[in-house]
């Protein structure tokens, strides 16, 4: 008889909310569901429930309960709220696994493995400090980045295994972080392929979403969905459409996310691209693909080099050409046949890819084609949902 396993992770962060790692979490969720396991959430008191899913919620901070977390001094208590209702879940229930998602999550989850004496996964998902400097919450110029980073190579040191959302993710940890090889598993980001597919839309229904939106008809659409922010590329993205309108070359811009649609909206209008850029706010997960359908072509234009970058995944799914900054993660997911703009984050360069492909439909067609069997062939989230059973099997083993 197969195994059937009981799993807790921690999640440090408002699951679900569209964007991100929520995915990660998410697909790794239903995909052990779906082969028989059972998966209990614990996360933040904000987010969305979903009806396919147990999770568990800290009690609101008594100061603030309507606070968004992000990279904040109050994650502290956050987290301390997350650590003790993960104790109350291990109290009443026991699990066979505890699977930590990010830092704090590993952290957290450490202490809960070594009181129920099982053992501990931690899901890596890109550098904590490398995030926090990205996210002008750390200077790595200041006094505390040292300490931060010890705290990050102690974490690391921690878990009885470890998955990483991609190939760099292994690298950083055993060259970085003194992680033996041993122990980490790459476990790239996947995609859903049934739920994101090319087909979501008839070219009717195509047409008439971009009159809703107010796209001139004729227009090709160069599609983003994501967070926005400067990291992710966002104003090398304006800018880019700027370039373009100054040459001639007709394009839209469909800026699918958030937050701060109103300071990037603001951005276009100044750099007199209004009329070329439309910002939907944000996309419910479900609606992704629909959204995603009234694309042409695909852009990734993220700057981090250390966080994963699961929208490509998605944009291969749905059979997009897709223009990317020659960062190693997209360099994973795309291989041979991204649109690179080269490595620098130049507006002049990403605007010049993008005409690259806005002039040959033919080109755009192939290439569309290959990355969604590219996507089947490597990046399933089936495949990779028996993969982690076999991380488990093999750490529980080790244990016995």
């Amino acid at each position: 008889m197969t195994e059937r396993y009981r799993i807790l992770m921690i999640a440090p962060t408002s699951f679900f909310s569209d964007y991100g790692g929520h995915i990660r979490i998410l697909e790794e969720a239903r995909v052990l569901q779906r082969l028989g396991h059972q998966v209990t959430i614990v996360t933040y008191y904000l987010g969305r429930d979903l009806p396919d899913l147990e999770i568990v919620r800290t009690r609101p901070t008594p100061w603030r309960p309507d606070y968004k977390v992000g990279s904040s001094p109050h994650k502290v208590a956050f987290d301390a709220f997350l650590a003790w209702t993960g104790l109350k879940v291990v109290l009443r229930r026991r699990f066979d696994i505890i699977h930590g998602h990010m830092h704090e999550g590993a952290l957290i989850g450490y202490f809960l493995s070594r009181f129920r004496r099982v053992p501990l996964l931690f899901d890596f998902q890109g550098s904590m400090t490398g995030e926090m400097v990205d996210h002008h919450f750390l200077n790595p110029e200041g006094p505390w980045y040292r300490w931060v980073r010890l705290l990050e190579l102690r974490i690391a040191q921690l878990p009885d295994v470890i998955v990483t959302s991609s190939q760099l993710g292994a690298l950083l940890l055993e060259r970085d972080f003194n992680c033996d090889s041993r122990r980490v598993y790459p476990l790239p980001d996947c995609v859903n392929l049934d739920f994101f597919r090319p087909d979501v839309l008839t070219a009717g229904e195509i047409a008439a979403r971009r009159a809703a939106l107010g796209i001139p008809p004729g227009r090709p659409v160069v599609a983003y969905l994501g967070l926005l922010a400067d990291y992710q590329g966002t104003p090398h993205l304006v800018q880019a459409a700027r370039i373009l309108k100054q040459r001639g070359v007709e394009a839209h811009f469909l800026v699918m996310g958030f937050p701060g649609v109103s300071h990037y909206r603001q951005m276009a209008a100044d750099l007199g691209v209004a009329d070329r850029v439309t910002f939907t706010g944000k996309v419910p997960y479900e609606e992704a693909p629909a959204h995603l359908a009234l694309g042409d072509i695909a852009v990734a234009p993220k700057l981090s080099a250390t966080e994963g970058a699961g929208k490509i995944l998605n944009y291969m799914a749905m059979a997009l050409p897709t223009v990317a900054f020659d960062t190693p993660v997209s360099r994973e997911y795309l291989g041979t046949l991204g649109v690179y703009a080269g490595c620098s984050g130049d507006p002049v360069a990403l605007a010049d890819a993008i005409a690259g492909l806005l002039s040959d439909p033919q080109r755009r067609v192939e290439l569309g084609q290959k990355l969604r069997a590219r996507a089947a062939r490597h990046f399933s989230w089936d495949r990779a949902g028996r993969h982690l059973l076999t991380i488990y099997r093999t750490v529980l083993k080790s244990k016995t």
